[in-house]
Parts: C-alpha cells; sequence; structure tokens
C-alpha cells in the first residue's frame, strides 16, 4: 500500500505548523516568564496578582533547589490526596447525573498517581466511571498544574544554568502560576471554544437513551468533553473523557478536529525548545534541541508508516481518519508523552507499535510533555558534554560551566531511574500470577503488552496496549509506583544540578571548547538518545515487537 498524496500533505501540514509555531509560542512564553506584558497581559495579570494575594504568595522572594523541590513534592502530594478522595467519594457528591459509583482504593490510588505525574494512565473508561464533578475538579484541575509542574522545573534548570555563583532558581509557585494562568488557560480556552465549533460535546445533561434498529437500548454519554479534551492535548496530559479517546466522534468528530488536537500533542512542548534558548542566551542552543528532536521523530514516524502500510490493517483504526492519520497521532502521542489516541495501538502491526513503545523508551525527550521534555533531554545534553569530555581529554563543560562528578551523579539516577523501573516492572509482571493474568495475548505480544505498560507508566505516557487488562490490585499499584518513580526521580536529580549549576562561575569560550549549538553536536546527542535506548531495551524488545514482526513475515 502506498502513502496518498492527501495523507503527505497532511502530514506536512501538521510538521509545519508545529515548526511555524515554536519560535512564536517561545517569545510569548519567555515574555510571560520574565514578568515582560504580553497582548494578554490586560487580561491575565490582575488573575495573577489576585492569585498572589489570596494564597499569601510573595512573588520577589526566591528558592534554592531543595525549597523548590520542597514546594513541588508537598503540591503535588495534596493534589494527590484531595483527587483520591475525590473519586472514593463522588457517589456522594453532586454533578453524578448518571449516578456512578465510588472508585475502589486501588484504582482511585492509580489514576490520583496517574493524573498528579501528567501520565494520565486509565485503567477504566471514564463515561461509565468518572463523575461530571471529579472529571472537571479532579482530572481537569490536574491537567493544568501537572503540566504546570513541568514547565517549572524546566524554567528552573534553565535559570540554574544561566544563572552565576548563586543558589536561587526562582519561586516554585510564580512559575506554577504564570504557566497556568498566561499559558495553559488561554490556549485551551481558545482550542475548547473551537472544537465545540467542531462538534465536540460540552454539557451537564444526563446521558441520552436510544433505540437501535434491532430494538436494543444504546447509552449515548454526555458530559463537559470539549474543555477535557483541549487541555489534555495541550498540557501533555493524555487520556479521554472517553474510553475510546480521541477515536470517539464526541471528542475527534472532524478532519479538522483531528487536526488541531494532532498538533496540540507538541506544540507547547516543542515551543519550550525556543523559550529555552532564549532564557539560555542563546537561540541556537534551543534550536539544536528542535532541530535533534524534530529530526529523530521524523525517523521515528517513517519507519512507523512504512510498516503499517506493508504489514498494518484497518483493525482498530477510525475509518473516518484513514492509516496515516492514526500513525501520525500514534509517534506524536508517544514522543510527546501525551497518551491520547485516535485508534488502537495493539492493533498496529509489530513494528509500528514496537516504535510507539520506543518513543517512550527513549525517555520522552523527542519533545516529550510539556516542560518534561526538555528537562529530560537536558540530562542527556549533560550526559553527551561528558562523553565528548571524556573522548577529547578535556574537563566537560555546557554553556561555560564544568560538568563535575556530583552532576553526573544526579544525571545517572535521573536516566536509569525510569529504565531500571520498566525492567523490573515488565519482568516481576511475567513471572508472577498476577501479572500474567490480565493478559490478553499469549507470546510476543502478551510480553510487549506488559513491556508497554511499565514503559508508559514510568514514561509518565499514558497510552497502552488496551488488550491489557490493569484495572486489577496488582497492576492498578505497581504501575502506579512506576509513574511516581517515572516522575518525580526525574524531577528531584534535574533540579539538583539546577542548584549545583547555578552556583558555578561562568567561563569564557576558548579554543578547545566543545560547541553544543553545532549540528554536530546535535548528531552525538541523538546517537546518546539511541544508544542508552537500544542497549538498555533492545533484549527485551527483540522478545517482544520485534519477535512478532519476525513471525509475522515468516507466515
Amino acid at each position: 500500500m502506498a502513502l496518498a498524496s492527501v495523507d503527505l500533505l497532511q502530514i506536512i501540514a501538521v510538521l509545519g505548523f508545529v515548526t511555524v509555531m515554536t519560535p512564536i509560542l517561545g517569545v510569548y512564553m519567555f515574555k510571560v516568564f520574565n514578568g515582560q506584558l504580553t497582548w494578554l497581559s490586560r487580561i491575565f495579570w490582575p488573575l495573577e496578582k489576585i492569585t498572589y494575594l489570596l494564597s499569601g504568595i510573595d512573588e520577589k522572594e526566591e528558592m534554592d533547589w531543595k525549597q523548590y523541590a520542597k514546594a513541588l513534592l508537598i503540591f503535588n502530594f495534596v493534589g494527590f490526596a484531595f483527587l483520591m478522595l475525590l473519586q472514593m467519594f463522588q457517589a456522594q457528591l453532586p454533578l453524578n447525573p448518571e449516578k456512578l459509583g465510588n472508585l475502589s482504593w486501588h484504582l482511585a490510588f492509580n489514576t490520583a498517581v496517574s493524573f498528579v505525574t501528567n501520565t494520565n494512565w486509565q485503567a477504566y473508561s471514564g463515561e461509565s466511571t468518572m463523575s461530571y464533578l471529579t472529571q472537571m475538579l479532579g482530572l481537569g484541575v490536574q491537567n493544568f498544574v501537572s503540566a504546570a509542574t513541568g514547565f517549572a522545573v524546566l524554567l528552573a534548570i534553565a535559570r540554574g544554568f544561566s544563572r552565576k555563583q548563586t543558589s536561587q532558581l526562582g519561586n516554585f509557585w510564580v512559575d506554577l502560576t504564570r504557566s497556568t494562568i498566561h499559558v495553559l488557560l488561554p490556549f485551551s480556552i481558545v482550542l475548547a471554544v473551537v472544537l465545540v465549533g467542531q462538534g465536540v460535546v460540552q454539557n451537564f445533561h444526563g446521558y441520552d437513551r436510544a433505540k437501535t434498529v434491532e430494538g436494543a437500548e444504546q447509552v449515548i454519554p454526555q458530559g463537559p468533553v470539549a474543555s477535557q479534551v483541549a487541555i489534555k492535548q495541550l498540557g501533555s496530559n493524555g487520556g479521554g473523557f472517553f474510553g475510546a479517546n480521541s477515536a470517539h466522534p464526541f471528542e475527534n468528530p472532524t478532519p479538522l478536529a483531528n487536526f488541531l488536537e494532532t498538533v496540540s500533542l507538541i506544540l507547547l512542548a516543542s515551543g519550550c525548545t525556543y523559550l529555552y534558548g532564549l532564557m539560555v542566551g542563546s537561540r541556537r542552543q534551543g534550536l539544536v534541541l528542535f532541530g535533534t528532536m524534530m529530526a529523530l521523530m521524523v525517523v521515528m514516524l517513517a519507519l512507523s508508516m512504512w510498516s503499517e502500510l506493508r504489514y498494518g490493517t484497518m483493525e482498530g483504526k477510525e475509518t473516518r481518519f484513514g492509516m496515516a492519520n492514526t500513525v501520525v497521532w500514534s509517534v506524536l502521542t508517544t514522543s510527546a508523552s501525551n497518551g491520547s489516541v485516535n485508534g488502537m495501538l495493539s492493533s498496529m502491526s509489530p513494528l509500528a507499535g514496537g516504535i510507539a513503545m520506543l518513543n517512550i523508551m527513549l525517555g520522552e525527550v523527542v519533545f516529550g510533555g510539556v516542560g518534561a521534555g526538555m528537562y529530560g533531554i537536558l540530562l542527556y545534553v549533560i550526559l553527551a558534554v561528558f562523553l565528548c569530555g571524556l573522548m577529547v581529554g578535556r574537563t566537560p563543560e555546557y554553556l561555560g560551566k564544568k560538568v563535575e562528578a556530583k552532576e553526573i551523579t544526579w544525571t545517572i539516577i535521573g536516566v536509569l531511574a525510569p529504565c531500571v523501573t520498566i525492567l523490573m516492572g515488565s519482568a516481576i509482571s511475567v513471572v508472577a500470577p498476577a501479572g500474567l493474568a490480565g493478559l490478553g495475548h499469549q507470546g510476543p505480544h502478551g510480553l510487549s503488552e506488559i513491556l508497554y505498560a511499565f514503559s508508559s507508566g514510568a514514561g509518565n505516557n499514558g497510552s497502552a496496549f488496551g488488550s491489557l487488562n490493569a484495572n486489577t490490585v496488582y497492576y492498578n499499584v505497581m504501575i502506579g509506583i512506576s509513574m511516581l518513580i517515572g516522575r518525580f526521580l526525574i524531577i528531584i536529580p534535574v533540579l539538583a544540578v539546577a542548584g549545583s549549576f547555578a552556583q558555578k562561575k561562568i567561563a569564557p569560550p576558548s579554543v578547545g571548547t566543545f560547541q553544543t549549538d553545532s549540528i554536530l553536536f546535535a548528531g552525538l546527542l541523538a546517537a546518546v538518545i539511541l544508544i542508552v535506548g537500544a542497549l538498555t531495551f533492545f533484549p527485551a524488545l527483540s522478545l517482544g515487537p520485534i519477535l512478532e514482526h519476525l513471525l509475522l513475515i515468516a507466515k
């Protein structure tokens, strides 16, 4: 099967739109986070000031990395506790027209961890499980603040690289507030309004009932969908109001809606590359990171498209969008740590499903989540600089600051923590009876189901091979723990690295300085990312999607 010209034009339109918008969004966010006036300031600055007043925040007070991390952890723990209790008592609360019951403790735990960590792994179907209040006050709020937390950590490490001889990295509460009010809120409002115009549902009605031609009753769910879809896409949250996610016509009804939701997967995350370049005083640094991410994503997209066109079928794909749009979404959603879908990943060809899994295993650094992708790839930048320094026999430097043992130690922790979690969780699950009980398939695809689940959890992605029954005590707890490790055992090392770099002097570049704003460095960075992913996960992938592909072509 060949790629149709209209599909090729859609792919070019998606990548072209993101590329054009990257510097525009980067400049806007830079002004926001530096307290400069923007075209939206007149509307949103008063809301920001009111937030500080009501919360008792001193916007001029700054924090060192430990204070910043403490505030971040406390905020996220409170959000987790509130969301877990909200789910466990939703039957007694309002805005529940379908009288949906309370969630079990283990599903509530898993879901609360999932949305607090920006993972949005869903071991349930939203329309049959969550009340409107839980969707809005619980999941919707976390969609905003978990994404804002990613922004905040990026801002902290950018300040750590650009400042000198200080311990101060900014104020977490200010970064969180500005991210939410000036970036996520206005863009989500605009996108939600456009989606409503395209037919995405937005109401508080009870579910409709209709008779099919066979005389059976069909339940047609309703709800505040458009507002959830907008922030789940823009905030790299993922999940969906409905179990079918954006394959559902109420979430994604038209080609224009599909295009907007597709570009939204990586739009703000892409803008973060340009924002970073401006914050460290070198646009080229940001452009090199953007180019590296885009190149890796295009390669993955090409391989996935080839595999699907050669070996795929229409099983599990929404016929309104076709095969190409499903492949594009699968690559972008796993690159961006979003996790929403407009088709079934488990039904894709083995290599296409394996590429989606590999995107997550690479650390969600190919754009990744908003802020999170950038601070993730910066760990690889430090690692690449260190390796280059070893090869030429020089003390490695990044942005004029020496990379020493302390920073490398924290970097290795941040890079390896999710890798260990994925492999250990999968290894335990393939021998534990409770892990094997959830399999939908045997053989290599069954291994892929388990491997993908822990990759998605530890990578804070949230997508899944839906054939795995993950709504069990075992998987809810195990994947919940994986999500916590994958989020906070990266954030804490990143903040520690930021705090250490902030205290260093900036040395002027010399003849022997290795340039990190060149195409050569972009190639080295991409190689380090791929080598770490290949060496760590190739054996497991060989027993899963690669073996499944070989069995497919041998038939």
